[in-house]
């Protein structure tokens, strides 16, 4: 029986968006980390660190991305800020409703050292608070 060490690599990255919400394609940036960790077989989780930010898999397709705009804009929508209770003392209730609908994280297969992908499928983050600096943890496990 072979016997394998499990790896342990953690990587951050860093966003400040020029606009309150974004979409930005991470998914070069979780690729490279995996290669920089060596792990060829595991997993890799991708969180957001901050409360008003996603991260996401789905299609890399800016007609969906719209959708997701319009479709978020609807259920939480950003204005008025007196309709949250929240923005008493801040104006983002919108970004933490918007977050607790899109999630915190993913979790993806590593497979011969590559995400183990569907088709289409790329990973998010997904700003609805921007304009200030907040980052991604990318964690991943495996031999």
């Amino acid at each position: 029986m072979e016997v394998s060490a499990t790896k342990s690599f953690r990587k951050e990255l860093y966003f400040n968006t020029e606009t309150r919400r974004k979409i930005i394609n991470i998914t070069p940036q979780v690729e490279l980390a995996l290669k920089e960790s060596g792990v060829k077989e595991g997993l890799v989780l991708v969180n957001a660190m901050h409360i008003t930010a996603s991260v996401f898999i789905n299609d890399d397709e800016p007609g969906l991305h719209q959708d997701f705009e319009k479709w978020l804009e609807g259920l939480a929508p950003e204005r008025p800020y007196s309709q949250y209770a929240h923005n008493g003392f801040e104006d983002n209730a919108d970004a933490h409703l918007k977050r607790t609908i899109m999630g915190r994280e993913v979790v993806v297969a590593i497979t011969g050292g590559e995400l183990d992908f569907g088709p289409w499928e790329r990973i998010f983050y997904y700003e609805f608070d921007g304009k200030r600096k907040k980052r991604v943890l990318i964690k991943i496990i495996g031999e």
